[in-house]
């Protein structure tokens, strides 16, 4: 049985869900993690990332699917990186 059309996101929307999640939910966990560098040091925040990045990164995933819109999963993504890049330019500089 076909899903329900109703449920389904256009073309645009899924590219716009798929590309924020892979490459915005990066960007996030990146520039997350980069921050942790002025509250702990490099080398500790190296070796946590290699855990609890992917797993901050697949949440992130999942969040961009569930999403209704792909532009606001783009807007919310886009928002928390500059955030935590801003903090960690502002608290390491």
């Amino acid at each position: 049985m076909p899903a329900n059309k109703k449920y389904l996101s256009s073309p645009f929307q899924r590219f716009l869900k798929i590309t924020g999640g892979f490459v915005g939910g990066y960007l996030v966990m990146i520039s997350f993690h980069l921050m942790l560098t002025c509250v702990f040091q490099e080398k500790d925040v190296v070796i946590t990332a290699y855990l609890s990045g992917y797993v901050l990164w697949a949440v992130l995933l999942l969040y961009a699917f569930l999403a209704k819109n792909g532009w606001w999963v783009w807007l919310i993504y886009t928002v928390m990186a500059i955030v935590f890049y801003l903090l960690f330019h502002f608290l390491h500089g």
